[in-house]
């Protein structure tokens, strides 16, 4: 291997934690990958990584090291790409992973126009609502909605994604309408527990500049954004939700914004990409893409 292989199987044991890892993602054997690192060790004089037998990680030198083949190898390939940018098509397959309803409300069907804008470049869509791992399911790009971990990640705000407060009108004939959080008290939520921590969400809403919160009575607990729009619809309750997610049911009557001025935080959208990667070509025309129909159908 020359340097610049050197320096990118390094970077990818120390992003994935793993010698066996990394050579899955690398499509190399996990003895390259450690015949690679051993021969890196010895030309730059220092170890680099502590190995065990449940993880590598790197040391204090390996920390320094990694931050620089990161600079190397984004040097490189932006200089093997300085013609090529310009002269040709972006091409190859893109791995992007997107939230299950925005990918399936907004994304997919807006793929056409940008398949027929850029011939040469294929997409695998993954419609998700779980966090995958960037660099051990080799995806290019992810959309996050909500805070960020600090996880080193490379990461491009694309905006904040507006939630308001609905119920059925069924609901509100029975019930009456909520004027203020303190009317909150003699209503009932459809709640909804996170997939991931089975936590039930309080109610939220900004008063004054800060975040207020309570929990809610409710007699419907859901786990999806269908299930907690379906309940909604059938008058168990309010609900709060990403704007786009019931605009057809708000044009359409069936549902009805309540409490326009105590809505809740809205959520960042984030673009993120691994660390270890300078952005190709083809990352970076999708990312603009996104960005912009992003802006067009859900920051209204």
């Amino acid at each position: 291997m020359d340097r610049i292989d050197l320096f990118r199987v390094f970077t990818r044991v120390v992003e994935c934690s793993s010698f066996t890892r990394a050579a899955d993602t690398l499509g190399i054997p996990r003895s390259s990958v450690s015949a690679a690192v051993q021969e890196l060790e010895g030309r730059v004089g220092a170890r680099l990584l502590h190995r065990t037998t449940r993880k590598v990680s790197p040391t204090q030198d390996g920390i320094a090291f990694y931050d620089h083949c990161l600079r190397v190898i984004a040097d490189v390939e932006d200089t093997e790409n300085l013609f090529r940018q310009t002269a040709a098509q972006p091409s190859g397959r893109l791995r992007i992973d997107v939230p299950g309803r925005i990918g399936r409300l907004i994304i997919a069907p807006a793929l056409p126009d940008f398949l027929d804008f850029y011939p040469q470049i294929d997409i695998d869509l993954g419609v998700t609502d779980r966090a995958v791992n960037l660099v051990e399911d080799s995806v290019d790009c992810v959309l996050r909605v909500g805070p960020l971990d600090d996880s080193g990640l490379i990461a491009r705000s694309i905006g904040k994604l507006a939630l308001i407060n609905v119920a059925s009108p069924a609901y509100l004939k029975r019930h009456g309408n909520p004027e203020s959080p303190d009317d909150l008290g003699d209503h009932w939520a459809v709640n909804y527990a996170s997939p991931s921590s089975g936590r039930i969400e309080d109610w939220e809403w900004v008063e004054h500049g800060a975040l207020r919160t309570m929990p809610m009575r409710g007699r419907v607990t859901v786990n999806s954004a269908e299930a907690y729009i379906a309940c909604c619809l059938a008058g168990l309750g309010l609900i709060q939700i990403p704007a786009y997610d019931v605009r057809i049911h708000l044009d359409a009557g069936e549902l009805v914004e309540v409490m326009p001025s105590h809505r809740a935080e809205a959520m960042p959208m984030t673009l993120l990409y691994p660390h270890r990667q300078h952005l190709s070509r083809r990352v970076q025309v999708f990312a603009d893409w996104l960005e912009a129909l992003l802006k067009r159908h859900l920051l209204k």
